[in-house]
């Protein structure tokens, strides 16, 4: 990755030996594969048994947490918040997981509409409940820095799985609670 890294450097007219530039490749790999990891890591090792036996059938919802993902058109980040909500079945999954999944698939060449749905998925099948939301907001750089240069620009994606589907005071109830 270094190598390619340095030839991208070249090829846009810089010298990769200048003083500023001569580690940038080997960063940028080191970055690169901060910011891609997602590929590297297993699911079930990452929810690590933090699935757990609960009598509670009330709506869970993480809000905020934050995100970012680099656009798979033109490996730009993409940038912004998850909010998350589940009905308990007789399990429950640990707080920080939930922060975890987000990441696991953010940190890959994404489009945000999949990877909303990827989340939902994935907690849905964690804890097999009765439904899951998720509602992602994020700013995209592909969009802000190139292109049509729209700097206020947010776009959300949604995904509602089981009664967040099927029953609209539940999605509504999330939509209105996952609200700032």
């Amino acid at each position: 990755m270094e190598e390619s890294f340095r030839r991208i450097i070249e090829a846009i007219g810089e010298d990769p030996d200048r003083e500023g530039l001569v580690r940038t490749p080997e960063r940028a790999a080191q970055a690169f594969e901060f910011l891609t990891q997602g590929y590297r890591q297993n699911i079930d090792e990452l929810i690590n048994q933090a699935v757990f036996t609960s009598d509670t059938d009330e709506m869970v919802i993480v809000r905020n947490i934050e995100m970012y993902s680099l656009c798979e058109h033109h490996m730009l980040p993409f940038i912004g918040k998850c909010h998350v909500a589940y009905l308990p079945a007789g399990k429950v999954l640990g707080i920080s997981k939930i922060a975890r999944i987000v990441d696991f698939f953010a940190r890959r060449l994404q489009i945000q509409e999949v990877l909303t749905k990827q989340i939902a998925d994935c907690i849905s099948n964690a804890i097999e409940g009765k439904g899951v939301g998720v509602v992602i907001e994020a700013q995209h750089m592909c969009m802000m820095m190139r292109g049509v240069e729209k700097q206020n620009s947010v776009m959300t994606t949604s995904c509602m799985l089981g009664h967040f589907r099927s029953q609209m005071e539940t999605r509504n109830e999330f939509l209105r609670l996952a609200k700032p």
